[in-house]
Order: structure tokens, then sequence, then C-alpha cells
């Protein structure tokens, strides 16, 4: 594809403008770390000793604190947390991050979600992750939780530009919930992008989805090997949705966007050398891309921008996130 690196970056500066409002399954990373010490003599385990325990937003919450890093803190987040240890250190963690979180409904009788990934120094140079384990409940959300949560949506989206709605199927975003969000964000002409790991069909009139490959395959039906498929998968996405546009992320294949009118275009990948670690990258892409539509931005270049952020947050361990000034900087270093 042709790309003009001056208007990249004249979008890139646009981005910061919108307010965002991220609706879904609200995530805590806790990441713990140790020095490997020595073999317990009660099981065949290691025994760390504990160095350092850091918080991170995950899953949805990384898509709102990408989107709070580039636009400066506009950015809400609604979703459902228990009343329990972890809710306080999620909330905690948003409110440094700068999101605002007033609009998370507590539920006593579900688990705050949080993954909690233990890692270890086996030597002084080698850190490893040993084991994780989640905290999650099963199921959606209660009748009197849903209500809530689409109260909270009433009251607050016609304060921003653009919805997301970040579904990682942990049972935040009932049908009801789905169905009120687009109704209400299309009334009051808000962009819509949905991230979703399955049943893409069932998102209907959105601005835009961001679909990995393996997810589209699932929900188109068909295997994904060529670019004719590509487009065929796209295509018939738009057909089930009546979406404007259409995001697939393609991993090291870098990413293909459709749009109406049979109007196609692959993206390749920004790097390919430097990749550390993919957590998160999808998250990154979502909040990229939503922040660039609600700033008016075409959803090609839109998704450029997503790809630029991608290449560097892929530099970091965990879900990281970028700047624009960092995207700006690395456009500025690209050879194309």
């Amino acid at each position: 594809m042709n790309l003009d690196k001056d208007k990249l970056i004249s979008c890139m500066k646009k981005i910061s403008e919108p307010k965002v409002l991220i609706v879904g399954d609200l995530a805590l990373d806790e990441m713990i770390y140790g020095d490997a010490e020595r073999i317990s003599r009660e099981a065949p385990v290691l025994i760390l000793q504990h160095t350092k325990t850091k918080l991170i937003l995950g899953g949805a919450s990384n898509a709102a604190h990408n989107a709070a890093t580039l636009n400066g803190g506009k950015v809400g987040v609604i979703g459902v947390c228990g009343d329990d240890y972890y809710s306080e250190l999620l909330l905690d963690t948003f409110e440094k991050a700068n999101i605002n979180c007033s609009k998370i409904v507590k539920d006593k009788n579900r688990k705050t979600i949080v993954k909690t990934r233990i890692s270890g120094s086996i030597t002084t140079s080698i850190t490893q992750q040993i084991v994780r384990v989640d905290r999650q409940s099963k199921g959606f959300v209660s009748e009197e939780t849903e209500q809530k949560i689409i109260e909270n949506i009433k009251k607050v989206l016609p304060d921003y530009d653009a919805i997301v709605l970040s579904n990682y199927h942990i049972g935040t975003l009932t049908d009801k919930i789905i169905n009120f969000a687009i109704d209400y964000a299309n009334q009051l002409g808000k962009v819509v992008v949905v991230d979703a790991q399955k049943d893409l069909g069932f998102y209907k009139n959105v601005t835009s989805m961001t679909p990995n490959l393996p997810d589209t395959e699932k929900s188109v039906g068909f295997k994904i090997e060529s670019e004719e498929d590509l487009k065929r998968a796209g295509a018939k996405l738009l057909d089930e949705t009546n979406a404007k546009s259409v995001l697939i992320t393609c991993g090291a294949d870098g990413m293909f966007v459709t749009k109406l009118g049979n109007d196609f275009t692959k993206i390749p990948v920004f790097n390919k050398s430097e990749v550390f670690d993919v957590t998160g990258a999808g998250d990154t892409v979502t909040a990229v891309y939503s922040l660039a539509l609600a700033a008016g931005i075409d959803p090609v270049y839109s998704a450029l921008i997503g790809n630029v952020a991608a290449s560097l947050v892929v530099k970091q361990f965990g879900c990281a996130t970028t700047t624009v000034d960092e995207l700006v900087s690395a456009v500025k270093d690209l050879k194309i």
C-alpha cells in the first residue's frame, strides 16, 4: 500500500481529542516476581523469594488504559467487579491511570476478574512465568447488575464520542446490554467499536469491529489462507453486522481492513524484529483504532495508527501502553 507519512503523523495528533467509554470485562493483572531459591521439601516445586508485585490493567481495562495514555485520561469504564480485596486494588489502579471508574457496578456475588502471573528468576538474566491463577465468576451477571450497567451507560454515554464493547466472554456483556449500548449509541450518533472473540455476527449496526484471524475464521465458518479469503471474510462480516468497516488483525501478517463497496486494504507489520511479548496488543489496537475513528479518521489510517501502536507495545513485557509522541517518533523512523 502507499503510505503518506505526513498524513499519518497529522492523523496521530488528532487522536488525543475524542473521549471514549469502554464497556466490558474489566480485569486486573497481578504480576508477582521472585528469585528462585531452592526446591521445596513439601513438594517438587520452586520456592521463590518475593521481590515485587506489579498491578496492571488487563482485559477491557487494558483497552481503557491504552486510550487514557493517548488522550490525557478522557476515558471512562463501565463493568462489574466483586466486593472483595481485589476490587479495591482494581479501582485504585484505574484512578492512578486517570480513568473514570465511578460507574463500575459492585456485585458481592461475583469475583473481581484477576489474572495472577507468578514469575521467577531462574538465572540472573532470565525471568520465566511459572504459573497463572485466574479468579473470575462463571455465567452472566445477574438481572439486577445488568440493569445497573444499562442505567450507567444511559447516564454517561452522551458525554463521550465513542463506545468500545470489549467482550472477553466472562459474563459482563449480556445480549441485553450489547443491544442497548449499540442502539443508544446510534441514537446519539456515537462511534461504536466491538472487540469480541466469538459470535461476531450478533453485533448489528456497529461502526466497526476488530477481530483477530482465528476468531474471524470461527465466525465466518471457513479457513483463511489467502488474501482472497480475507476479502470474503471481511465482506461476510460487513454483510452480517451492517458495520461500516472491519479490521482483522492477522498477527505477524499485519492487518486487513474491509470497507463498504468492496474496498480492501492489506497493512503489513511495522515491527517484526523486536517482538518481546504480544500480551494485550489486541487491546492496544482496539483502543487506538477507536480513538482514531472517533476523531473522524478514515478506517485505513486508523488501522495504520493502531499498527504502529502495536509495534511499540510488543517490545514491552505484559499489557503495555504508548503515547502520541512515541507514535509520531516511530513513524518518523519508519523506512518506507
